[in-house]
Formats: structure tokens, C-alpha cells, sequence
């Protein structure tokens, strides 16, 4: 699996690069400016990108940007952005388009290599990698209408253990429900979000796309 990353610290950018070849991962390219990033990102298409948002050189959010410009060339690609900082505006924009393939983590709440060599994977096959910061502040400013008013407070948390990524298993155990009532709870929610069928694996990922944009599935 090809990997462009882009990380302005050398040192943690050294270290992202043994961690992920590790692990498997081929690095097609490691950069640390958001230029030189988009350049990577329109040459190699990896298979996922795993971005910092503030990189050379004003240090903002050129590293997001990128991976935004390089996305509407490449729809679909995947991103994995990496951040000390929610930037609400962008990590909305990143998941307007409904495409999958797209997480946000704080760099300071990835506590060991399993879990973000996990997000990366998912986040690769097309899959969600949020943080629940992330969720909580992308939810917090949007206003519900329409089908996702239909959810229950039980579905909503169900869904938002989806956008962390959890399996039915995962959520389960976190709920302290059943397996049972986790799969009936996402098949309530895949019917009020009236999303279409199709692949369950698919359809998860554009329910959790739908509840943190504010969007129904027909709008996808």
C-alpha cells in the first residue's frame, strides 16, 4: 500500500515513515510543505495520504489544503489527516463530498502504533477514522434537519461509533449492548437516512458521512 506523507517535523516525520514501512506501507513520498505535498499527491496517487494541516510555509493550513485541491483531481483519494488543532471549516469540507476514505486525528490522542496504523488502513479501504473531538465539534456547530432528525439518542451514538471507526463488536461493548442490537440499530439508521441498498460497508460510511455534514443520503 503507497502512502504520500507530509509532515513539517523532521524528527516525527522520520518516525512516521519507520512506522508505517513497519507495518508494510511503502512510502511513494515523505514531504514537509504544502506545495511539494500537492505535487506528491498529483504524481504518485497513492493509496492514502496522511496529511498535517499547518505545514510551510505560513504554518496554517496549506497541508489540508492540498490534500483538498489534490482530492477534487482525485476523487475519492483517500486522506488521513493528522492535527494538534479541530480546523471545523476544512475537516466539513474534507467529508462534503461523500466519497469515504477520510479521517481526522489529534496527534496528541493517538496513544500507540496500533491504532493509528488501524486508521490508516481504514482509511484507505474507504472507511472513517474520526476522533471523537473531532465529532463532537463538527456536531456541535450543525444544526439537524430533515432524516437525521429521525435518529434516536441511542442511533446517534451508535453513529458516531461508527465515524470512530468501531466495528458492531466495538460498538457493542462500548454501548454494553447486544451484537444483535447494534446491527438493528444501524439498519434503523441506514433506513431514516434513506440510504439506498447497496454494500453495508459502503452504506455505513455514507450514513457517518451524512451525520457529521449534515446531509441526507439522497444528497450524496
Amino acid at each position: 500500500m503507497r502512502v504520500v506523507l507530509a509532515e513539517d517535523l523532521y524528527l516525527l516525520r522520520e518516525g512516521l515513515i519507520r512506522l508505517l514501512e513497519a507495518h508494510g506501507f511503502t512510502i511513494a513520498a515523505a514531504v514537509e510543505t504544502g506545495p511539494d505535498l500537492l505535487e506528491a499527491l498529483l504524481t504518485h496517487r497513492p493509496d492514502v495520504a496522511v496529511v498535517d494541516v499547518r505545514l510551510p510555509p505560513t504554518l496554517t493550513d496549506e497541508g489540508l489544503q492540498a490534500a483538498l485541491t489534490a482530492r477534487k483531481a482525485i476523487p475519492g483519494l483517500p486522506v488521513l489527516v493528522l492535527s494538534q488543532h479541530v480546523q471545523q471549516l476544512y475537516a466539513r469540507e474534507l467529508i462534503a463530498d461523500g466519497s469515504g476514505g477520510v479521517g481526522y486525528l489529534l496527534k496528541d490522542r493517538v496513544f500507540n502504533a496500533d491504532q493509528f496504523i488501524d486508521a490508516v488502513r481504514r482509511v484507505a479501504a474507504g472507511g472513517t477514522a474520526m476522533d471523537p473531538d473531532v465529532i463532537a465539534k463538527l456536531l456541535q456547530s450543525k444544526s439537524r434537519s430533515g432524516p437525521l432528525q429521525r435518529l434516536s439518542p441511542r442511533e446517534r451514538e451508535v453513529l458516531e461509533l461508527m465515524a470512530e471507526g468501531c466495528s458492531n463488536s466495538a460498538i457493542a461493548t462500548r454501548l454494553v449492548i447486544s451484537d444483535g442490537a447494534v446491527a438493528k440499530h444501524i439498519a434503523n439508521i441506514f433506513t431514516k437516512l434513506e440510504l439506498a441498498p447497496a454494500d453495508d460497508a459502503n452504506r455505513r460510511v455514507q450514513a457517518v458521512l451524512a451525520h457529521l455534514n449534515g446531509t441526507t443520503g439522497q444528497a450524496m
